[in-house]
């Protein structure tokens, strides 16, 4: 059977089956026409002969090229039709096998709504909520509904930050009190944390230079010492030290495996794993190791059947202040004559006043209010759902927040107000904003792959070496909700890895977990993977490449990054399988600086 080649499809009209529609096409006429020419049609004597053969010579070409040519039109349109049919079943199982994950930690947890967006190549693919956004009123989940997005708030901030450095208007190695002068000077351990530069005191260091200084690059990525929620600074050392024995096991644990004789690795880590956790989003299902019908009757069903440590982080008092802070300024008073857990540089501590003090620093180096210079950002990013969480305004489609009580019941959550740390947790978003912002990111990091190439882009909201930069991981960081990963300049990043032949090969993605009082939340990109060629339409080498997810929920205390990742490798399957129709984009890009 003729098999009509796919780039000749596009310049061959639709070809019809009537005689009408023939002489509709233009193509046989000229053929006609040059068959007569060259066969030399003339009305002189002896010519009728010429003028048949040319005739009919013309027409046979003409219906050999037609019929040979145009009528398998109809079967390349078909091969085009069964393709996207194809694509269209294999996203429809994607959505199916996603839906499936996002059922499954709904039933697990017992949430009244949940809600996911994904988007593939920057176009979302599928939109879903599950259950109710109000139980009370009975109105339902959907795309378009509005949650606390908690920690996620982080990487909005740091995109404002770095658009202040990208326009020399912020250093981040300068002292915090350049921009927040009225931030105390703090100690640690009988040396004083001033106000000196960095490079300043290295100068000053042959005469015994003890002063150290906090900088915006140690609060974006959790080495500033600051506290979290938690006062006591001796109880988070402590914690510290269990966690990196948590740490040391799951590595021992890895490399030996375990005897059935031999528990005590284990044991220590299933004590380290109950106490650990201040101030960060775990996945909550790593130690969620028994049925929900053989849990402790007594357990606080208030902090959705986790572990100690996280039922204990949603006790801090300062999660529940009702107190409203007129100014980025009032809300240091809650930690700025705190003393400082380590020194800065030091340790990592996942702290969200830090970013309170960031927010504060925006404000310095803008000359701006906090929340002006966010809510440009959310415009120019067509991010029109993504508020401040004010209790005042009449927010369309925002969700009632929820938990369990220690009897097992879902009951609504306490009025909190989240004015005093608007950088670090304050915001309300939906699904489909965070897939813009997701989206946004992604094009500035792979804006200049095709530079030099027949395209023209538009130029990312940030630089792909500034998004390049904050998604760097970090020394001496670490990322709760997937051990493997290390924190960057307001993002956890996983990178690509694999060990050894045919074994499981790692893939390189970014992620932020959000947790807040009644809600939790996770946003993931995962970027194209390198050793994949070109994929899809032959525009699909244009940015953002790469499969975008975002969840909420409408409970405290859920781990949702497993489950994101889960759902973008379902989507990254679907957009891998698609045939490349133009080789002409590398098959291993880079970024470019």
């Amino acid at each position: 059977m003729f098999r009509c080649p796919g780039r000749f499809c596009k310049l061959l009209p639709a070809w019809g089956t009537s005689t009408a529609a023939w002489r509709l096409q233009p193509a046989p006429l000229r053929i006609l026409s040059k068959a007569r020419t060259s066969w030399g049609w003339s009305r002189s004597s002896g010519s009728g002969w010429a003028w048949s053969r040319g005739l009919g010579l013309g027409l046979g070409l003409t219906l050999t090229v037609g019929l040979g040519l145009w009528v398998p039109q109809s079967e390349c349109q078909s091969e085009r039709e069964e393709e996207q049919q194809k694509s269209s079943e294999e996203l429809a199982a994607a959505r199916k096998r996603g839906r499936d994950l996002l059922q499954r930690i709904k039933d697990e947890v017992g949430a009244p709504g949940i809600v996911v967006a994904v988007a593939v190549d920057g176009k979302e693919v599928w939109s879903e909520g599950l259950g109710y956004a109000d139980v009370e009123n009975r109105v339902l989940c959907n795309a378009e509904t509005v949650m606390r997005i908690g920690s996620i708030s982080k990487p909005l901030t740091m995109a404002a930050i770095a658009k202040l450095w990208e326009e020399g208007k912020l250093d981040f190695d300068a002292p915090v009190q350049k921009y927040v002068p009225e931030f105390p000077e703090k100690e640690h351990e009988g040396v004083k944390v001033s106000m000196f530069h960095s490079t300043f005191c290295k100068l000053l260091r042959a005469t015994s230079c003890l002063t150290v200084t906090i900088t915006s690059r140690q609060l974006v990525s959790h080495l500033s010492g600051i506290r979290h929620y938690e006062k006591d600074v001796k109880k988070v050392q402590e914690q510290k030290q269990k966690d990196k024995r948590l740490v040391k096991d799951e590595v021992e644990s890895k490399a030996f495996g375990q005897s059935g004789k031999d528990k005590k690795p284990a044991e220590k880590q299933k004590e380290t794993s109950e106490n650990s956790g201040m101030g960060r989003e775990s996945d909550s299902r790593k130690h969620n190791k028994h049925p929900k019908s053989e849990r402790d009757n007594n357990e606080d069903p208030g902090k959705n059947k986790k572990t100690p440590q996280i039922k204990s982080e949603f006790n801090h008092e300062e999660y529940y202040i009702k107190e409203k802070f007129q100014s980025v300024s009032t809300s240091l008073q809650l930690f700025e004559n705190d003393p400082l857990i380590f020194k800065p540089g030091s340790q990592f501590l996942y702290s969200t006043h830090a970013w309170t003090l960031l927010s504060a620093v925006v404000e310095g180096a803008s000359e701006q209010n906090f929340l002006q210079v966010m809510k440009k950002v959310f415009r120019d990013l067509d991010m029109l759902s993504t508020v401040p969480d004010e209790y005042e305004p009449i927010i369309y489609n925002r969700s009632r927040y929820y938990a369990y009580n220690k009897k097992g019941h879902l009951v609504n959550c306490p009025y909190v107000d989240l004015s005093y740390k608007w950088a670090g947790g304050g915001f309300l978003s939906t699904v489909r904003d965070l897939l813009r912002f997701g989206n946004a990111m992604l094009y500035s990091y792979q804006a200049e792959w095709l530079k030099g190439g027949h395209r023209t882009l538009l130029p990312g909201y940030l630089r792909p070496a500034t998004v390049g930069m904050i998604w760097n991981p970090v020394d001496k960081t670490e990322l709760s909700w997937d051990r493997e990963g290390r924190y960057a300049m307001g993002w956890g990043v996983v990178e690509q890895s694999q060990e050894c032949g045919q074994c499981r090969r790692r893939r390189h993605y970014l992620t932020h977990t959000g947790g807040a009082v009644g809600a939790s939340s996770v946003l993931l990109i995962l970027p194209v993977d390198p050793q994949d060629p070109p994929a899809g339409t032959a525009g699909s080498g244009i940015p953002p490449r790469g499969v975008v997810v975002a969840i909420l929920c409408n409970l405290q205390s859920v781990g949702l990054n497993s489950t994101a990742l889960k759902i973008a490798l379902e989507f990254d399957k679907i957009r891998s399988a698609k045939p490349s129709l133009s080789t002409s984009e590398p098959a291993s890009p880079k970024p470019a600086d």
